[in-house]
């Protein structure tokens, strides 16, 4: 999901030299992938026309994004006592974007029809059908802008479903999110008591919210609350007990606490990504898959192709997200807290990617969570559950919504329901093999890994990637043709190991598989119980035998009735060396000392034993 803008634009007229046109080829795909442009566009070297009209274009788009981040700073040096000006700063920020910027005035009746249309569905239409009206309404308007602009397939022409794209999901969940409010707390989970509205908002607050700048065409999506509490600034309240010197730092009194350095960091790797994008796709793109040239590799190879085709387009991703979330991460609105370990401020409410996670995915459920996040936020908390009956745990029916409501979100090209529709049954898939068998590379407990987990791990990490790379092919590709003809050339191997999963699991399999999991299980608790009764008895024959105590015994008391102390070699030893230091003593005052007789021994030991012998 990127930035698709709304307008006809003229060419600009100027003498462009055709070794500058050469350098900058590929950034025009780069281009035409942010703005909407027409995907057969920039697939032969571009004339001068269209490389001034989309060079404009990409030139624009980048500046709107770094321009965010010092129109950001003064969003945040706005006094906090003065919400309604933040407000007023926002709109007119996003309007100079729409207008002043990209000349968008059709896209500006975009927003406003979409965000009307919620606000007055939220505000007079009561009971459980409100949310999925504002859901069928949103989606149909997304819809016909989707439509439109994938059959105009005009070179001159861009539009604005990518924004619209980020409104849908804040809409949605804003109609959610009042509909919550109007039940009763006991029926809410806790992340419906979290993000209910008890009250709708002002138009104010409203509007601001829906043209929120630094997310406006790309992204990051938020609940309604989240925006409140940051303009409130409730968001930045310091727990109570909460040490000063780990307190975030501010200035001027303001609340919200230094966000330059974070800040700055997504702006720089968000560049970074934007680089080796151009430099990536130039080596691995749609053409290459789908020329001729592509069958003179060998299997292996065409496949790590169809990776690095996939790594190259996810780095567009990455670098535009970044700069984006940069951006929030400066307003304040990415604060997430104090980190309670290490006492440092996190940034990552609105974190929307996690590279490193992606590519290091050994499973289906790591590579989904880490990608689009707040996509999926929406797509689980706003259709997920919300398709699931109380009381229920979701299923592949619920899968199967979720990923058909994400393409239909996305569009009307067929590289999208392919894509979506086989990563469905793909999660499903994952889900069996982790449950049934992923516990055999466990110790029979699951809390330890068996030396054989290493194997698991490399294998599922291969499976996964490779999976994905298929998978996601017709989502860069877009049209059915191009689709099934590389998914052909690599023998659809991705679809027929789905398929031959499936069909295991269906079958005696899987049962097969959980009864021996179940015998390993019992068998190790056998064991574990011998081990325990064998350690119990060999600490009993290694423990002298004793004898019970008196009730009126404790463990200073006397054994045996009270004969003999419970010492009584020890007692013996101290009398002896008492009787000596007494003699030694008398000596040393010139006192003559005397054999003792036994009547005389027999006496000082009864004293010192304070019992009769």
């Amino acid at each position: 999901m990127l930035p698709y803008i709304n307008t006809r634009t003229t060419p600009v007229q100027s003498e462009i030299p055709r070794i500058w046109l050469t350098s900058v080829y590929v950034a025009f795909e780069y281009a035409g992938s942010l703005t909407g442009a027409s995907v057969d566009e920039c697939k032969s070297l571009p004339n001068p026309e269209n490389v001034a009209v989309l060079t404009d274009l990409l030139v624009k788009l980048i500046f709107s994004f770094l321009l965010s981040y010092p129109l950001a700073g003064l969003l945040k040096r706005i006094p906090d006592a003065k919400p309604y000006q933040k407000n007023l700063f926002i709109i007119t920020v996003s309007l100079f974007y729409l207008v002043g910027l990209f000349d968008l005035w059709g896209g500006v009746r975009t927003i406003f029809i979409s965000s009307l249309g919620a606000y007055v569905i939220a505000s007079y239409v009561d009971g459980p059908f409100m949310p999925w009206m504002g859901f069928v309404f949103l989606m149909g308007h997304m819809s016909i802008n989707h439509i439109y602009r994938q059959f105009a397939n005009a070179p001159d022409k861009v539009d604005i479903t990518g924004a619209q794209m980020v409104l849908v999901m804040k809409l949605t969940g804003f109609c959610w999110n009042v509909y919550d409010g109007r039940l009763r707390q006991e029926d809410l989970a806790d992340f419906q008591k979290e993000r209910a509205l008890l009250k709708l908002p002002s138009l104010l607050d409203f509007a601001g919210y829906v043209l929120f700048f630094p997310s406006l065409f790309a992204g990051p999506s938020f609940d309604f609350v989240d925006y409140r509490r940051w303009i409130e600034t409730t968001m930045f309240d310091v727990p109570p007990g909460t040490d000063p010197k780990t307190a975030p730092r501010t200035r001027k009194q303001r609340k919200i606490p230094r966000s330059g350095t974070p800040a700055t960091m997504k702006a720089v790797f968000g560049l970074i990504w934007i680089f080796l994008f151009l430099k990536f796709s130039a080596w691995y793109n749609a053409n290459l898959v789908i020329g001729n040239e592509y069958m003179d590799y060998g299997f292996l190879r065409r496949i790590w192709i169809l990776e690095m085709l996939g790594f190259s387009t996810r780095m567009k991703y990455y670098g535009v997200w970044y700069l984006t979330e940069g951006a929030c991460i400066l307003t304040g609105l990415g604060y997430k807290g104090i980190d309670p370990k290490s006492g440092r401020v996190q940034w990552s409410r609105l974190e929307n990617v996690n590279p490193w996670g992606i590519e290091t995915a050994q499973n289906t459920r790591a590579y989904l969570e880490n990608w689009n996040k707040n996509t999926n936020n929406w797509l689980r908390n706003y259709m997920y559950l919300r398709v699931t009956p109380k009381g229920k745990k979701p299923g592949f029916r619920a899968s199967l919504a979720t990923f058909a409501t994400s393409a239909l979100w996305h569009g009307f090209y067929p590289g999208y329901y392919l894509s979506f529709v086989l990563a469905a049954f793909l999660q499903t898939v994952a889900k069996n093999f982790r449950r049934h068998v992923r516990p055999f590379f466990l110790t029979p407990d699951g809390q330890r890994p068996t030396k054989y987990k290493i194997y698991y791990d490399i294998l599922s990490y291969l499976v996964t990637q490779a999976a994905f790379c298929f998978t996601t092919a017709p989502f860069v590709l877009l049209s059915l043709p191009s689709s099934l003809l590389v998914w052909s050339r690599v023998y659809f191997y991705t679809v027929l190991g789905t398929a031959a999963s499936m069909a295991f699991f269906a079958s005696p399999g899987k049962p097969w598989l959980i009864k021996q999991l179940n015998a390993r299980s019992k068998a190790a608790k056998m064991d574990q119980q011998q081990r325990q009764q064998a350690q119990q008895q060999q600490q009993q024959q290694q423990q002298p035998p004793r004898q019970p105590l008196s009730r009126e015994s404790t463990a200073e008391e006397p054994i045996l009735g009270g004969a003999l102390p419970s010492d009584p070699g020890q007692e013996l030893e101290d009398a002896v060396q008492e009787m000596k230091e007494e003699v030694e003593a008398r000596r040393r005052k010139g006192v003559s000392v005397g054999m003792p007789t036994g009547q005389d021994m027999k006496a000082a030991v009864e004293n010192k034993l304070g019992k009769k012998l």
